[in-house]
């Protein structure tokens, strides 16, 4: 049995504006009562960010996240955001190289080792996203891409940082598609991301390392994936946008 503290977290992307956001947050509260044994966060869109940490601010178990940061501390970035502003409105954790930020905005694993660094800076909690494409995967690259996305990050951070991080493995091919992978694929995509994350950062720390799974997670399915080897938790898109949904599964495990 591990002793890593679990971890579910909610990935809103473009949904929930402050009034869905004051909506979501008075109900999951009442549905989820505090559990001393799991972390559990919510990154919504950076125009609720201050909304959301105000409406949580009785429950200290859960955090808030940002999604995204620039890989700059500030300057002239119409429409972007720094991580030492997410952090001014209250986050303390942060996203960073979700599949959709590497496909749509062109982030490069060396924007993303930026972007940790920024959030580090800040004094936050990153988030580290990492996956393979169906293309990727049926090619057999599947250890191939995840040790490039980590190799980028954790050869750009200094030794002393690394531990404050956390590694979500997301399937680009199962996020918003209803298509999930079964428990022996995320153990083997987590046993695969643990063991480079030794190699650049020794044993011990790969052993504390918290991998979440991330990928049409619902409560239908997330017993069975709680219950795969090295699955430490979950980020949780389309199902975290509904309370009842979210809070069934961040009670789960």
């Amino acid at each position: 049995m591990s002793d890593r503290r679990p971890l579910y977290a909610a990935n809103w992307k473009m949904y929930k504006g402050p009034s869905e956001t004051l909506d979501f947050a008075h109900r999951f509260i009442e549905l989820y009562a505090p559990h001393e044994d799991r972390d559990v966060l919510i990154c919504p869109p950076s125009v609720s960010l201050v909304d959301l940490v105000a409406a949580l601010g009785l429950r200290p178990d859960l955090g808030v996240g940002v999604q995204d940061v620039h890989q700059e501390v500030q300057g002239a970035h119409t429409g972007a955001i720094s991580a030492g502003m997410a952090a001014d409105a209250g986050a303390t954790w942060g996203l960073a190289g979700h599949s959709e930020r590497r496909r749509e905005f062109g982030d490069t694993d060396a924007l993303v080792a930026h972007k940790v660094a920024r959030l580090l800076e800040a004094d936050m909690r990153p988030v580290l996203c990492v996956g393979e494409t169906l293309e990727e995967r049926e090619a057999g690259e599947l250890t191939v891409v995840l040790a490039r996305q980590i190799a980028g990050v954790l050869g750009a951070i200094e030794s002393e940082q690394l531990p404050r991080l956390s590694y979500a493995y997301e399937p680009v091919w199962a996020i918003g598609t209803g298509r999930t992978a079964e428990p022996s694929d995320a153990a083997e995509a987590h046993a695969i991301v643990r063991a480079e994350i030794g190699r650049h950062a020794g044993e011990e720390l790969a052993s504390a390392a918290v991998i979440l799974y991330g990928g049409s997670v619902k409560p239908g399915n997330i017993e069975d994936l709680m219950a795969a080897e090295g699955v430490d938790g979950v980020l949780v898109g389309g199902a975290s946008l509904d309370p009842e949904s979210f809070s069934q599964i961040c009670s789960a495990g």
